[in-house]
């Protein structure tokens, strides 16, 4: 079979550009599809042909495969690459392509049936030969079987959504008495994702590491093993950051784990990319044990850092692989060379539990890098959006994915710090803090890893604001000078116009930030002779000049480059030490109302009302769960802020409810 010469790509954002990038460089030519929400969305404009599927809910467009398969018909498309998530591992898509005459980029849909049932892949893998997790993997999915059985693995117990993946249908029980409603809520959040409510138990090993191999097979019965990722690093069972090679990986560990991945392939007759992922838990002694998880059959979101430390483009061996062709290299002429991070830089608030956040994106700039693959400086950025774009409710909360590569895993760490300390985002919650706060902490940099390495190291993120006050302040000050001297044309400090004159006052600012936990007004004084700020009684020696991106503040005879960006009222600092949100108070804006007296229960952000605990007259507790949504295809459970008894409740189970809605209010108990 002759190389594709035009491609429909089932799927959006990042992922989507992702594939027309190398599609590009092949001369493919590329049709994108695309919802209400993404008529103007990066993908789009990166295909050569664009054609419009449905509303915005994925279950209205990039879920409705016929439409697909019409408009890869109608622009005469030869194959169809699904990306990741949405059709990707859907058997029957991958049938439907084949019946309509196209090629399905990916594996056989026998090879995606059998992986794609959790309980099914491990009874094959336990007849391959590869080691698996002590559990409950059967057909018998009565509640009280399933107690049963987790009573007797011992606790804590995994319960996972047999048809799951991306950390959905997934939880964590430490003890007996919690199982029952863990169970209830694996399986409707399962049901939600996958239309199929079973689940399989397994016991939750302790500190375990999450390493995956990549794998590659093809039409001619080779398959090869492309090394490790290690991704132990996650919240929500979802990775944050993902590396390769794993630290601590041995060679002797690497050739088994690549041999067990390699056979489990095989075992399905894989062909495509695709990826094996194993439980690794380590003894006091260093001794490591490795157990199947699952395997996903399809192109994995950190697939780049396999291509920077192998010096491959997977998509292209996806397009060779389904065009026909052996894999381009054998086992023995792949190598590893260097090291390789990448961070998920997500719109989301680690603070609130890495709540997804919606909104537009007023600012959204990065370091300097290559988009899409790799060139010489060692920085990738891949992503789907752009400044301006609006963040929806309907897809995942990814922005972007920061890749970097280094000699070795410290040059990499570097990289990796700097990269983020460059990258800002306004206009919608994000963790790049987080992430560099995760980067830098000592768990991470000393390759301590585990999926417990968030939780351990809790007391060292999450932080508000990462840079100091007198810096912060410092930049804003410096912002409000550059802003006026484009206005006037000349330096404030010497203009002789109506807001200074010689030996003019001071100039007093009040400012607001949060540190902590603290939220702090912060009195502030400019002064021209000498040029000095004084910062909550403090007076610094003070002096500023613009630069490209922001301006460079003196602060006590220290140069800082800052950037700062200001929007709707306040002012984002950003610096290779950190980041701060500032508050402009205007003295004379009147104050904000005080809060309904009886108080009310707002949502975090727009999504479907799936449960509600309370009704009209139910006492409730402070912490106590109330009701849960869903949204970017997550559950969130909403409590109660205080103690008080429900007066009137708004919504009803099924209601969609836009952000900062009232879902009831409470009154005081009496």
């Amino acid at each position: 079979m002759a190389m594709f010469t035009k491609i429909l790509i089932a799927n959006r954002g990042e992922i989507a550009c992702r594939v027309a990038a190398t599609a590009k460089r092949l001369g493919i030519q590329t049709v994108a599809v695309y919802a209400d929400a993404d008529a103007e969305a990066m993908h789009v404009k990166a295909c050569d042909e664009a054609v419009h599927i449905g509303g915005s809910a994925p279950a209205q467009s990039y879920l409705q495969w016929q439409r697909i398969l019409d408009a890869a018909r109608a622009t005469g498309a030869q194959a169809v690459h699904p990306g990741y998530g949405f059709l990707s591992e859907n058997d029957a898509f991958a049938t439907a392509c084949a019946e309509a005459g196209l090629v399905f980029i990916g594996p056989k849909p026998a090879s995606i049936r059998a992986m794609g049932l959790k309980a099914e892949s491990k009874r094959l893998m336990a007849n391959a030969g590869v080691p698996l997790v002590p559990g409950y993997h059967g057909e018998n999915q009565d509640s009280a079987f399933l107690q049963e059985q987790a009573d007797v693995i011992g606790y804590p117990v995994l319960i996972k959504a047999s048809a799951g993946g991306g950390g959905k249908g997934m939880r964590v029980v430490s003890q007996a008495g919690d199982f029952a409603a863990a169970l209830s809520s694996c399986q409707r959040e399962a049901i939600n994702s996958f239309a199929n409510d079973a689940v399989l138990i397994e016991k939750y090993v302790q500190r375990p590491r999450h390493i995956e191999i990549q794998i590659f097979g093809d039409n001619h019965g080779n398959c090869v093993s492309l090394f490790e990722r290690d991704c132990s690093v996650q919240r929500r069972h979802q990775k944050v950051l993902e590396e390769a090679p794993a630290p601590g990986m041995t060679a002797a560990m690497r050739l088994a784990m690549g041999e067990a991945a390699v056979a489990a392939a095989k075992a399905v007759q894989y062909v495509g990319a695709g990826t094996v992922e194993f439980i690794v838990e380590q003894a006091d002694d260093g001794a490591m044990s490795f157990y199947f998880m699952e395997m996903n059959t399809r192109l994995q979101v950190e697939h780049p850092v396999t291509e920077a430390v192998t010096g491959l483009d997977l998509v292209a061996w996806q397009l060779r692989v389904a065009a026909g062709e052996p894999l381009p290299k054998s086992q023995d002429q792949l190598q590893l060379n260097g090291h390789a991070i990448e961070a998920r830089i997500c719109a989301e608030n680690p603070n609130q539990d890495f709540l997804p956040a919606t909104g537009p994106l007023w600012h959204f700039s990065g370091p300097e890098a290559s988009h899409f693959c790799f060139t010489a400086g060692g920085v990738r950025l891949d992503t789907g959006v752009t400044q301006g774009d609006v963040v929806s409710p309907f897809y995942d909360s990814m922005l972007a994915k920061l890749i970097v590569w280094g000699a070795d895993r410290d040059e990499a760490l570097a990289k990796l710090d700097k990269a983020l300390s460059e990258m800002q985002v306004v206009g919608v919650a994000n963790n790049v803090a987080f992430l560099r706060d995760v980067v830098q902490s000592a768990s991470f940099s000393q390759g301590d890893l585990d999926t417990d390495l968030i939780a351990r190291e809790r007391d060292n993120l999450f932080k508000t604001q990462t840079l100091s006050e007198d810096l912060a302040v410092a930049g804003v000050m410096g912002m409000v000078l550059r802003q006026e001297v484009d206005a006037m044309g000349s330096n404030p400090w010497q203009a002789v116009d109506g807001w200074q004159v010689v030996g003019a006052p001071p100039r007093p600012f009040q400012l607001q930030g949060a540190w902590g936990d603290e939220v702090r007004a912060l009195d502030v004084v400019l002064y021209s002779t000498p040029q000095r700020v004084r910062i909550a009684d403090t007076d610094h020696a003070f002096e500023w000049r613009a630069h490209p991106r922001g301006v460079s503040v003196c602060l006590n005879g220290v140069w800082t480059d800052l950037s700062v960006v200001a929007s709707a009222g306040q002012y984002h600092v950003f610096s290779r030490a950190g980041h701060a949100v500032l508050q402009w108070v205007d003295p004379l804006a009147g104050s904000a109302q005080a809060a309904d007296a009886l108080g009310g229960l707002n949502t975090p952000m727009p999504g479907k009302l799936i449960r509600m605990d309370v009704a009209v007259g139910d006492t409730v507790a402070k912490g106590q769960v109330l009701a849960v949504m869903e949204a970017m295809k997550m559950e969130h459970s909403i409590a109660s802020p205080r103690d008080g008894v429900v007066s009137e409740v708004f919504y009803a189970v099924g209601d969609q409810v836009a952000e900062g809605q009232a879902l009831l209010t409470l009154q005081d108990v009496t």
